[in-house]
């Protein structure tokens, strides 16, 4: 066998792990050797900030979904401008933008040019879902900064008037299943909604002066204080009405019972092919039991990698608000 000299042995092993970065993708650990404290610093920095505002963790987790959604998971979100999804109506309410620009500092001052915004958003709803609760999962990291952020993009997440089938399509085009779906949704059980993106379930639901059949009966007068007719439409109520700053399955048992906040939410209960999801979170007899954080750690890890820039792809940004 023919023997390699040190030299074209030294430019085979280059060229191949240049190869091999340029397409792996994402993987765990991928700042271990050009920036080691980056998701301690990202972590560091999202408990300060949940700790100051609970309201911060949910805000975070909505972010890195809505971004996902648009463009892939490359922080195009952050972007600002008149234009930019941020100004898009689904991404009005999000809250968190400060927590992932305060971790972008440090980490430009301690690794400039290393850390991607997209990454920091990616560990950042991973942290907050460890704060309120959840269960730690290993964040892929690898990804660039996107360059295009268009508000019109935004038109097309899932909304909360969608039904199930549409909602399986949207996930379907980014890879996602049913399971997928109802478990990323069930996010909500942290966080809070507007009334004005449920409060025609109370009172007009199809235009016809009756409430949702779907909202338990007990449950409707509770609301209904909470969101007056006609009254302030930016008033925030919790999703998970049970436990809203806490990562558990209440989510699905209000789901259960008739308690879901958003029309969106609720059809995950009355449409078949997602109720069988929703039980076997719950543990109903006879179905495979499925464990909430379990397969939310490995939905979001799907969601994640969703449509991701890599190699020579993107850009890392110098602030995440703004294309370099």
């Amino acid at each position: 066998m023919e023997r390699y000299t040190n030299t074209t042995l030294i430019l085979i092993i280059c060229l191949f792990f240049a190869s091999s970065v340029q397409g792996q993708g994402t993987r765990v650990g991928f700042y271990s050797r050009t920036c080691p404290q980056a998701e301690s610093t990202v972590s560091a920095t999202v408990a300060k900030h949940v700790k100051a505002n609970a309201a911060v963790a949910p805000g975070l987790l909505r972010m890195h979904f809505h971004d996902c959604f648009v463009q892939g998971c490359d922080a195009s979100i952050l972007i600002n401008g008149p234009n930019t999804e941020k100004t898009g109506i689904p991404n009005l309410g999000l809250r968190g933008y400060e927590v992932i620009d305060d971790a972008k500092t440090q980490l430009e001052s301690a690794c400039p040019g290393i850390v991607s915004c997209a990454d920091i958003l990616g560990l950042a709803a991973r942290d907050a879902v460890v704060l309120s609760g959840g269960r730690n999962w290993q964040v892929p990291t690898g990804r660039r900064d996107g360059r295009v952020s268009l508000e019109t993009d935004t038109r097309g997440l899932p909304a909360f008037t969608e039904s199930i089938d549409s909602q399986k399509q949207k996930f379907a085009a980014k890879g996602l299943n049913a399971q997928d779906l109802v478990t990323l949704v069930g996010g909500h059980t942290i966080g809070t909604t507007a009334c004005q993106f449920f409060s025609y379930r109370l009172y007009n639901t199809s235009g016809n002066g009756s409430s949702d059949p779907t909202i338990n009966a007990s449950f409707l007068p509770q609301l209904q204080a909470l969101c007056p007719q006609n009254g302030d439409g930016t008033t925030r109520v919790a999703l998970d009405t049970t436990s809203q700053n806490k990562f558990d399955t209440s989510f699905f048992s209000n789901l259960a019972n008739g308690r879901g906040i958003l029309e969106s939410d609720q059809k995950l209960w009355t449409d078949t092919s997602t109720r069988t999801f929703v039980q076997s979170f719950l543990g109903v007899r006879g179905l495979p039991a499925l464990n909430f954080n379990v397969e939310f750690a490995k939905s979001m890890v799907k969601m994640s990698n969703i449509e991701v820039k890599t190699g020579s792809d993107g850009e890392i940004r110098k602030i995440c608000s703004a294309i370099n």
